[in-house]
């Protein structure tokens, strides 16, 4: 059992004096390149993260649902209880809305919810860019699903990718952040000791085996602590400025255009749209190029094109920050093969492709460069591909 889903049921048991039900949990993941193409039909390539968030359920038959969550500071925060027909998006908001809003979003697609309670208590750090609100949408929906007699586990099983888009669901309409399906995909899918490709547009995925100790290399994450939001950022502006860019060019998604054809769409849009178009465009080429040198055991080789990813965000998508490019320059002058940005931007995190031996001089060059910058201190940890989503208890 995860130390999250062993705090959960202990604040479970201390909230309600019974044992719940069962305990699920899903991870927080580390995009590794591929950033802004999933809602453009494009390619992403995620991992998930060792740290989760637990969901314990008690199944109540009155069409009820309440809401507990159990802090760093081993306090009990309650949102209340609602009335799950009731529930509209927006309301209630807060954290409470990623859970209440994957419990609507299940209604809302023909599942029939008999009530729960729910505690929840998790470990990915929030507001740094790696799917905080998708791990506690997805282990909520697990939860949820469970309690109905649907777990995921189970002979009544939904396809796990009708999951990810009820979740996605929850996040793009209740809560109203406009994000693709890249983190719920992930948090449900990824496996250990694998990086996940997935092809948004076919829905097709590969486990791709992903062993950085045994390159000698580690992947270094960068929590900068500038917090992101993708509700409240310029997220969704992006998102609607690539959608305008496809129909101004007759297509589905900027998906359809090759690297080779990027020139040529370019002559044919506005000034203001090219810079996300050739984001785009490139970023797609580069997961596909990344995917192969995996394939072919080349890790090290993968560094280039992540500083390129990073670049492309920064210049072209304009969704860096300075802490998050202090980061990348500081890692890449430390010695690293790579780095960039993960996440949406604005905030968020970095992550770096450095060797074992490097890593603890990578660690102290970020650390005095934020320092120097006076930045608050950054949170450095390595990230090791991990399970997804599953039962607990």
């Amino acid at each position: 059992m995860s130390g999250a889903a062993e705090r959960a049921t202990k604040a479970f048991v201390a909230e309600h004096e019974v044992e719940p039900d069962s305990v699920w949990s899903a991870p927080g993941r580390v995009n590794l390149i591929g950033e802004h193409t999933d809602y453009n039909d494009g390619y992403v390539f995620p991992f998930a993260l060792p740290h989760r968030t637990a969901v314990a359920v008690r199944r109540r038959d009155d069409g009820l649902l309440s809401l507990a969550t159990h802090g760093s500071d081993d306090t009990l925060q309650r949102a209340g209880t609602f009335r799950i027909d009731d529930l509209e998006a927006g309301e209630p908001s807060g954290w409470a809305s990623y859970p209440a809003g994957a419990a609507w979003a299940l209604r809302e697609s023909g599942i029939s919810l008999p009530g729960a309670d729910l505690v929840i208590s998790g470990e990915v750090p929030t507001g740094a860019g790696l799917s905080s609100s998708a791990a506690l949408e997805c282990a909520t929906a697990l939860a949820l699903l469970d309690a109905a007699g649907r777990a995921l586990d189970g002979p009544n099983a939904p396809d796990v990718m009708d999951v990810a888009r009820w979740t996605r669901r929850a996040e793009n309409e209740f809560v109203g952040a406009p994000t693709g399906l890249l983190d719920q995909t992930a948090s449900l899918r990824c496996e250990r000791a694998h990086a996940l490709f997935f092809d948004v547009r076919s829905g097709e995925t590969e486990q791709i085996p992903f062993d950085a100790a045994g390159s000698g290399l580690e992947v270094l994450v960068v929590d900068t602590r500038a917090n992101h939001s993708h509700s409240e950022s310029g997220y969704g502006d992006r998102r609607k400025g690539c959608e305008q860019a496809a129909e101004l060019l007759g297509l589905s998604a900027l998906r359809d255009i090759s690297a080779a054809e990027l020139d040529d769409a370019l002559r044919r849009l506005p000034e203001e749209s090219r810079p996300l178009v050739r984001h785009v465009v490139t970023e797609n080429d580069r997961v596909l190029e990344t995917l192969r040198r995996l394939r072919r055991d080349e890790l090290a080789e993968v560094g280039e094109l992540l500083t390129a990813s990073h670049t492309s965000l920064r210049d072209d998508y304009r969704v860096s920050c300075a802490e998050l490019d202090v980061a990348v320059e500081a890692a890449l002058e430390s010695g690293a093969s790579g780095a960039r940005m993960t996440g949406g931007g604005f905030g968020g995190s970095a992550i770096a492709l450095v060797s074992t031996e490097l890593r603890p001089r990578t660690e102290q060059a970020v650390t005095e460069a934020f320092e120097r910058h006076g930045f608050a201190s950054p949170r450095l940890f390595t990230a090791v591909p991990s399970t997804g989503a599953a039962r607990d208890r």
